[in-house]
């Protein structure tokens, strides 16, 4: 039986796995991504996130479509966000109130649907006060075409900030944290998830796979994978030597455990203290087999100590806790 969990405050149930539709509308065809999407739901996967800016705006047609399809739009948690740039000009990208509200209305479209579940910030943006964006959601949330509000890859003070200002100016309150968050970067681990343990943050990690560096599919002295992620980018921060002292370390302790390597990273990420429920953004059938396979992995305490071993609690090996931490220029 699936064990939903609260998401963050609100008492609404998800499950340990979300669904991350990325690569809906993009590498993988509608066909493809319908498919996917009723087999998570059939799997009781009840949570799928998305975002405008995945293939500007293909995602959410996809993943709209699908639930169109198997009608099951209302037995699932439906996330989106909004941050990206979504066109050309000066206004159609970031924070704002304009931008905000503009693709609001466009995702609903997109989705098919009358409300979101989670709107989120896809990422913090410093030269904008957080009461103009937290303004704009409010007034979606009263008018009913969101439900919750959230964020992605905030700090923890710009977190604890928001909260101040939504208790201060009487609005609704951001109730998740969508960070980066697996076995070669914990640095999340320091000050994000006892922040949000303490006020009531869910928190939904991205890229627990590490884009796929835990996975067993990159090799140490040889290229990336013709096609994979970092194809093309094996001088970048994210792909360096150590990531395979860390994987290869893992190698035959995972083998032992009768899982894959993306099953235990999964597993591992999913049961930390504080996690609500790791995104995974499968391209293929297969991957989705595997990453549900997770569900039944249990990670013990020998476990902990092997990947402590490895990578010290709230360190990291491969940056992907990056974003505009910087404070905002202006106060209320």
């Amino acid at each position: 039986m699936m064990d939903y969990r609260n998401l963050g405050r609100t008492g609404v149930k998800v499950s340990p796995l979300c669904l991350g539709c990325m690569m809906f509308g993009g590498r993988t065809n509608l066909e493809d991504s319908c498919d996917m999407i009723d087999r998570a739901i059939d799997a009781g996967i009840n949570f799928i996130d998305t975002a405008n800016v995945y293939s500007r705006g293909e995602s959410e047609k996809v993943t709209g479509e699908a639930l169109q399809r198997n009608g099951r739009r209302d037995s699932v948690v439906l996330a989106t966000k909004v941050h990206g740039r979504m066109g050309e000009g000066p206004n159609d990208r970031g924070n704002s109130r304009r931008h905000i509200t503009e693709q609001c209305e466009a995702s609903l479209r997109r989705l098919q649907t009358d409300w979101i579940d989670l709107y989120q910030i896809h990422r913090p943006q410093s030269d904008i006060p957080i009461d103009e964006t937290l303004r704009a959601l409010d007034d979606l949330i009263r008018a009913g075409k969101v439900r919750y509000a959230g964020t992605s890859t905030f700090a923890a003070w710009q977190c604890v900030e928001a909260q101040q200002v939504s208790r201060e100016l009487g609005m609704n309150r951001f109730v998740t944290e969508q960070p980066p968050y697996n076995l070669l970067d914990r640095r999340i681990e320091r000050e994000l998830i006892p922040m949000a343990r303490t006020y009531g943050y869910g928190l939904i990690p991205w890229s627990p796979l590490a884009g796929g560096l835990l996975t067993g599919k990159y090799k140490r002295g040889e290229q990336a994978p013709e096609g994979s992620r970092f194809s093309g980018k094996e001088d970048s921060d994210r792909y360096n030597e150590h990531i395979f002292y860390v994987t290869e370390g893992l190698e035959s302790w995972v083998e032992d455990r009768g899982c894959t390597m993306a099953q235990f990273a999964l597993a591992w990420c999913m049961q930390q203290p504080g996690i609500t429920s790791p995104i995974i953004g499968p391209r293929t059938m297969e991957q989705l087999e595997d990453n549900l396979g997770a569900l039944n992995v249990e990670i013990t305490a020998k476990d902990l100590e092997k990947v402590d071993a490895l990578v010290a609690p709230g360190r990291m090996v491969s940056p992907f806790y990056e974003a505009d931490f910087g404070p905002h220029i202006y106060r209320i």
